[in-house]
């Protein structure tokens, strides 16, 4: 039987510390207009793969924080506020 779950591995911190490196270089070759077509699809592609896992690692990251300011109500507290 095949595995459903499309959800990515969440990343230790190095490795989403590199995805993001790479998320970020991605952005500026795509910015910089140089890349053909199929290379910019390609790129595209790599970075919502990129996102997608970062996003992953930051929600995983937040529930452990959840968890341990109250490991027994963790739906109770209350999510970050951006600091101004």
């Amino acid at each position: 039987m095949a595995n459903l779950d499309t959800t990515p591995p969440t990343l230790p911190p190095a490795d989403f510390e590199q995805a993001l490196d790479e998320l970020e270089r991605l952005v500026a070759q795509m910015e910089g207009g140089e890349l053909s077509l199929e290379e910019s699809l390609s790129s595209f592609e790599r970075g919502i793969g990129l996102f997608r896992q970062c996003q992953q690692s930051l929600e995983q990251a937040e529930l452990r924080v959840r968890l341990l300011l109250d490991p027994d109500a963790p739906e109770s507290a209350e999510p970050f506020e951006p600091r101004p």
